[in-house]
């Protein structure tokens, strides 16, 4: 494999019947755009790729612009290389992912150019329930698992800054690390 792993999250594909990519085709996709080592996890699409081009914000155009005309649908990722994703998994706060019984932990993934302490502020958060933390290109979120329909995790799907971000939980986060 030549070039630089990529990990592509891609937004609103395969949720509530919306947007609905098939893994094999969004694979052919990437590697019908050059892409070598291509391979995808779960079918919330997420891609693991190699490419040349280390230029990100021309990468992530490229890729939103040939997802959106093939499989019609306004395209939107959010574009992390390996190392990226290696920083967010050890920058987790003390702890994180460690009590799965008792908390659900979330990774908000930003698009480039955001500020995870700006964001962070943006956060409806309920007390004794939620939690958030900055880290390197992303929000890190967890809830009381006993009180998470109090949770206003929910909120945030309503917020301006939602179309600029994607969550995945903390399991597939681990797993995509260990997957590349």
């Amino acid at each position: 494999m030549e070039g630089q792993q990529y990990i592509a999250l891609l937004r609103g594909i395969n949720v509530g019947g919306n947007n609905i990519i098939k893994m094999t085709d969004l694979k052919s996709c990437f590697e019908g755009m050059g892409f070598t080592g291509v391979s995808t996890y779960i079918q919330s699409g997420n891609v693991i790729f190699f490419s040349r081009e280390h230029d990100k914000a021309k990468l992530t155009g490229r890729i939103e612009k040939e997802l959106s005309e093939r499989f019609t649908y306004s395209s939107r990722i959010v574009l992390k290389t390996y190392q990226e994703l290696e920083a967010i998994v050890a920058g987790a706060p003390a702890g994180f992912g460690k009590s799965a019984g008792e908390y659900k932990y979330d990774v908000m993934f930003l698009r480039e150019g955001l500020s995870s302490s700006d964001l962070r502020k943006q956060i409806p958060l309920k007390e004794g329930v939620d939690q958030v933390w900055d880290g390197p290109g992303v929000i890190y979120f967890s809830r009381l698992g006993s009180k998470s329909s109090q949770s206003r995790m929910s909120r945030i799907m309503t917020m301006a800054f939602y179309r600029e971000i994607t969550i995945r939980n903390w399991n597939t986060t681990l797993k995509l690390l260990n997957f590349s």
